[in-house]
């Protein structure tokens, strides 16, 4: 009886250990279920080969047996290498992504939030069980880089009471929490599940204020001018933009971030410039993006240039070209400098993207200082470029060519200055936890040109990223300064109907009708 009851101990521990497997493939979130049948079947398994060791040992005694024992024995030690490294594999992540755009592999941004986290981050994919894939091969990557980070996959068919409790409407909702806050993304694109984790760790979103009464460029412009590309951006990354008319507001709002002057066509009026001077010494942070004045008869911005020198930041009256020849990489003349020298700041760390700049004036520090403020470079274009002080001779469109008076390359295209502050305002919005984290800072960055951030100039490999690490270092965000996600590179081929023609005739006619003549050929000599 007890030798019948073992048998079957036997039969249920295989049976026990193919349901598991079956359920790792079939159901694979049901992780728990099929953890405890595997481990009951080879319990199973082990105790029915412990009742049979007598007939065991009989089996071993023949000399047929044991080289048969041999090489079984040589089996499971393949076997057991190959689990070793199947258990050393689900432990340790390492892939190779060989796509042009590295599609498939975390972007240092969302590297640098994960390794940053302090406080565990649970997200939940709400989807239904044949979508779950898609979201693993992208969430793994976030628990990998993220020690943190724990990933629940929910299907709201199944669990509609969970799926209401958090409010889904969607399949393919992705839900996470953080110290009691929660946030959604609707794709598993990095981009958006970046974005996503950056709000619900921030608790609050940053104010963008961009001057207008000027000139300056329109954040809703879609032109090639136009800045509605680099707003999108600052929206994605959990800012808030607004516009602002200094001369009707009378004030730099309360609940203002960062204020951005992009691109004025004239200059302040003394009042305006008040306002920002009271704004800066109480903390605030402003970012002047000052072009060039070409035209002989329109004035330059004195008093922005003044703004700008009261901390330490020359702006120079001229137009920086560059004949190194790197303009060319993206189509552009000497007018266009194109920068990949970045001196060492939180704006610039790890950066080493081209940035280009259509039509730029030098920004430099003021050697010394001015009034204990000290600024630093942060942009500098090639050795053989230089600052050009004669605009007549760019009007007129004589060739370019370096002068004595000019200044000679490299020449800084942007700096910046900060300044501790002894009593600065709190948002309204801001915990005190934050307030004591984050020390208050008058903070001021100069760009001699606004065009590198338009939509026309986006497509430039850093200047999206360039100009978002400078909001956030004048947030006060240096853990969000990074190279972010990228979208997919568009590689697909468009041909006209002629083109299209030609490869038809060619694919399906020319090259199998060559082939078909071969081989009639080689058939007709070896007859």
């Amino acid at each position: 009886m007890l030798k019948r009851i073992l048998g079957l101990l036997g039969w249920l521990g295989v049976v026990l250990v193919f349901t598991a497997v079956a359920i790792r493939f079939m159901k694979p979130e049901w992780q728990q279920y099929y953890n405890a049948l595997a481990i009951a079947g080879l319990v199973c398994t082990l105790l029915y080969i412990l009742s049979q060791w007598r007939e065991i040992g009989h089996a071993f005694a023949g000399r047929q047996t044991r080289f048969g024992t041999l090489a079984a024995a040589s089996i499971v030690v393949v076997l057991a290498i190959l689990a070793a490294i199947n258990y050393i594999g689900t432990r340790h992540n390492k892939r190779w992504d060989l796509t042009a755009a590295k599609q498939f592999s975390l972007s240092d941004q969302t590297r640098k939030v994960l390794g940053d986290l302090k406080d565990p981050v649970r997200i939940k994919v709400f989807a239904l069980s044949n979508e779950f894939a898609r979201f693993r091969d992208r969430l793994d990557e976030y628990t990998y880089a993220g020690k943190h980070v724990s990933v629940e996959y929910i299907d709201p068919e199944k669990k509609p009471a969970v799926a209401q409790q958090y409010g889904i409407t969607a399949s393919g909702t992705v839900v996470f929490e953080y110290k009691g806050r929660s946030e959604k993304a609707t794709s598993d694109g990095e981009q958006e599940l970046t974005n996503a984790l950056i709000k619900v760790i921030q608790g609050r979103q940053p104010k963008v204020y961009f001057v207008q009464g000027h000139g300056e460029k329109d954040t809703g412009g879609a032109e090639r001018n136009g800045y509605n590309g680099i707003n999108g951006a600052l929206t994605s990354s959990n800012f808030v933009t607004d516009k602002l008319v200094l001369a009707q507001q009378g004030a730099v709002p309360a609940d203002a971030d960062v204020v951005i002057v992009a691109g004025p066509k004239t200059d302040f009026l003394q009042p305006e410039i008040d306002f920002l001077r009271a704004y800066l010494a109480r903390g605030g942070k402003v970012m002047l993006m000052l072009d060039p004045v070409l035209k002989a008869d329109q004035p330059q911005l004195t008093l922005l240039q003044g703004l700008a020198k009261d901390w330490g930041i020359n702006v120079g009256n001229d137009v920086v070209l560059d004949v190194s020849g790197m303009g060319q990489l993206i189509g552009t003349d000497e007018s266009v400098p194109v920068a990949a020298s970045y001196p060492a700041h939180p704006i610039t760390d790890n950066f080493r993207l081209l940035t280009a700049y259509p039509l730029t004036r030098s920004v430099s520090p003021v050697e010394g200082g001015v009034n204990g403020h000290t600024a630093q470079a942060i942009v500098e274009t090639s050795s053989r470029s230089w600052a050009e002080t004669n605009l007549k001779s760019l009007t007129s469109g004589q060739p370019a060519k370096q002068d004595d008076g000019d200044k000679a390359g490299p020449v800084s295209l942007a700096a910046v200055v900060s300044a501790p502050v002894a009593q600065a305002t709190p948002k309204a919005d801001q915990k005190p936890a934050d307030q004591n984290e984050r020390k208050p800072e008058t903070r001021l960055v100069v760009f001699g040109d606004s065009d590198f951030a338009s939509n026309a100039a986006l497509g430039v490999q850093g200047n999206r990223d360039l100009f978002l690490n400078a909001v956030n270092w004048l947030a006060q965000q240096e853990n969000l300064i990074a190279i972010r996600p990228h979208d997919p590179e568009d590689r697909r081929v468009t041909m006209t109907a002629d083109q299209a023609t030609r490869v038809f005739y060619l694919t399906v006619l020319i090259v199998p009708g060559l082939i078909l003549l071969a081989g009639v050929q080689t058939w007709w000599r070896r007859r």
